[in-house]
């Protein structure tokens, strides 16, 4: 299982953590099932998605905190 930072892999996080998937659609982050490339970061999709950097730090620390509280599988 990867950590969850900038550079996990779209196609990581969704197998390490499924419910990524809800939590990236509900946060305006394309990804698996939009069509994302799987190979991409979450940092890419975020910056694609034109988030800053540190909307981009609030995702990734609500990302870690939505896996912690058991929401995440």
């Amino acid at each position: 299982m990867e950590a969850v930072r900038r550079s996990i892999t779209i196609e990581d996080l969704v197998r390490d953590w499924p419910s990524a998937v809800r939590f990236m659609i509900d946060k305006g982050l394309p990804c698996v099932t939009c069509g994302e490339p799987v190979w991409a970061t979450f940092e890419e999709v975020a910056r694609r998605s034109g988030k800053t950097e540190s909307e981009i730090d609030l995702l990734i620390e609500d990302l870690k905190s939505h896996i912690q509280t058991g929401e995440g599988r």
